[in-house]
C-alpha cells in the first residue's frame, strides 16, 4: 500500500519534541484506525518471549548451575535488561514509525548506517522465521506430547502455512491472533506460578548469593537471562500505527516487560529448593506434571509452543513493516506481507531432510546477526542524543552499558564456534 502521510503525533499536552520524520512512515491505510493501546499490550507482551515459554523452558534452564540463588539470578537479569530498554523508550519519545530500530540508527547516525543495520536485523529475523518451526516440531513438542512425532512432517509444513495466512487475512486479524496467544500464555504462566508457588517452598535465600551458588555461575545465569528479552524491541516497528506512539510505547513496553520479568521470577525463584527439576527437559511442565496432573501439564507444554509460534508473528509483523520504511512506502504492504510468507512456505519442506542439522546451520548466524543489528543501535546513541541536544554523559553511559549488553550477547553466539 502506498506511504501515507510521514510521521506520527507527538502525546498531547507534553512538551517533547515532533517526533523525527526521517523513516516514521505510517504502515497502514489513511481509513484504517491506530491500533489500540490494548492490541499494542498484547503484541508486546507475545512479543518479550513470550512469558509462557521463558517462565517454563527457557529461563529455568539457564539458572541450573545457580539453582541456590535462582531469584536472585531472575532480578539481575530483569536489572541488566533496563539499559537497553531504557535507550529503546528514550529514542521512542521522539522517534516512533514503521522503521523501529532502522529509524532509530537513522536519525543518529544518518541513512546509510541505518540501512547497514537494517540488513543485519532483517537477515537475523527472516533466519528465525524459517527456522523456528523445526524447534517447535522436533524439540519441544516431543517432550510435551510424545504421540506428536507421528505428525511432524504435517505440523512441519502446517504451521508456516498457518502463520502466513494469519498474516495476508491482515492486520486485525494478525493481532486479534497474537493478543489472544498471549492473554492465554499469561492465564498458563499464572497457573505454572500458582503451582510452584503452592508446592515448592521459596526460600528466602534463592534472593541472596550466599546459598551455594558461586559469584561466576550466578552472574552468568543473570546476564544469560537478561538475553532473553530482546525480542522486546519488535514493538517499536508499530510506532507508525500508534495515535500516540510515545506514550503508547512508554506504557505498553515498559508494562509488558514489567509483567513478563514478574511471571518469569515467580516461576523461578521456587525452584531453588527443587534443583534436579532445572536439568529437565521442560522445567515448568515437569513441575505441573508432577503436583497438578498430566493434562495440565500437557496443556502448559502446548502453551509454550504456542507462546513460540506467538514471537514467530510478531517477528513476522515487524518485519513488514521494516521493509515498507526502508522502501519509504514504495513497496505494497500485501506483497510484503505474501513474500515473507512464501519464503517461510517454501523452505519449510528443506526442514523435512534433515531438521537438527537445518536448526543448528542457521541458528548460529541469525543470533550474530541479532546481536550485531542491537550493537549498532546501542553504540550510536550518544550521536542521537548529541543532535538533539540531550545531555552526553547520561546518554554515553547508557550506550556503554546497552552495548556491554549486546557484546555479551554476540559472544554467547559466537562461544559455540569458538569451543
Amino acid at each position: 500500500m502506498p506511504q501515507m502521510t510521514v510521521g506520527a503525533r507527538g502525546d498531547a499536552g507534553t512538551n517533547t519534541l515532533p517526533p523525527d520524520t526521517s523513516a516514521t512512515g505510517v504502515a497502514r491505510p489513511s481509513d484504517a484506525p491506530p491500533i489500540r493501546a490494548w492490541a499494542f499490550a498484547g503484541f508486546a507482551v507475545a512479543s518479550f518471549g513470550g512469558p509462557l515459554a521463558l517462565a517454563a523452558l527457557a529461563a529455568p534452564g539457564l539458572v541450573a548451575d545457580a539453582s541456590g540463588s535462582a531469584g536472585l539470578a531472575m532480578v539481575g537479569g530483569v536489572v541488566v535488561f533496563g539499559l537497553p530498554l531504557a535507550i529503546w523508550l528514550r529514542y521512542s519519545r521522539e522517534v516512533a514509525g514503521s522503521g523501529g530500530l532502522f529509524a532509530f540508527v537513522e536519525a543518529a547516525a544518518g541513512r546509510r548506517v541505518a540501512l547497514v543495520q537494517a540488513a543485519v536485523w532483517t537477515f537475523s529475523y527472516l533466519l528465525y522465521v524459517v527456522y523456528t518451526t523445526v524447534q517447535i516440531v522436533y524439540d519441544l513438542l516431543p517432550s510435551v506430547v510424545p504421540g506428536e512425532v507421528r505428525y511432524q512432517s504435517v505440523l512441519a509444513l502446517a504451521i508456516p502455512v498457518a502463520i502466513a495466512a494469519v498474516m495476508i487475512a491482515g492486520r486485525t486479524a494478525a493481532l486479534l491472533v497474537i493478543g489472544l496467544i498471549a492473554a492465554g500464555q499469561v492465564a498458563l504462566a499464572g497457573v505454572l506460578d500458582g503451582v510452584t508457588l503452592a508446592h515448592v517452598s521459596t526460600p528466602i535465600s534463592s534472593f541472596g548469593a550466599g546459598a551455594g551458588a558461586g559469584t561466576g555461575a550466578l552472574a552468568k545465569a543473570g546476564a544469560q537471562t537478561s538475553l532473553l528479552y530482546v525480542c522486546g524491541s519488535l514493538p517499536l516497528f508499530l510506532g507508525g500505527e500508534l495515535a500516540a506512539p510515545a506514550r503508547a510505547i512508554r506504557r505498553g513496553l515498559s508494562g509488558a516487560f514489567l509483567l513478563t520479568a514478574g511471571l518469569v521470577v515467580l516461576a523461578v525463584a521456587p525452584l531453588a529448593a527443587a534443583p534436579g527439576v532445572l536439568n529437565t527437559d521442560v522445567p515448568g511442565v515437569r513441575v505441573v506434571e508432577q503436583y497438578a496432573g498430566s493434562g495440565l501439564a500437557e496443556a502448559v507444554g502446548i502453551g509454550v509452543a504456542v507462546s513460540t509460534a506467538g514471537v514467530i508473528l510478531c517477528e513476522y509483523f515487524a518485519l513488514t513493516r521494516l521493509a515498507h520504511a526502508v522502501g519509504r512506502g514504495r513497496w505494497p504492504m500485501r506483497r510484503i506481507v505474501a513474500a515473507i510468507g512464501v519464503l517461510a512456505v517454501v523452505a519449510a519442506p528443506l526442514t523435512l531432510i534433515d531438521p537438527a542439522g537445518f536448526y543448528s546451520t542457521l541458528l548460529q548466524p541469525s543470533l550474530i546477526a541479532l546481536w550485531l543489528s542491537q550493537l549498532i543501535v546501542f553504540a550510536v546513541y550518544p550521536l542521537f542524543a548529541a543532535r538533539r541536544r540531550h545531555r552526553l554523559w547520561p546518554a554515553c553511559a547508557l550506550s556503554l552499558g546497552a552495548s556491554a549488553f549486546a557484546l555479551y550477547g554476540l559472544w554467547t553466539a559466537l562461544a559455540p564456534a569458538s569451543s
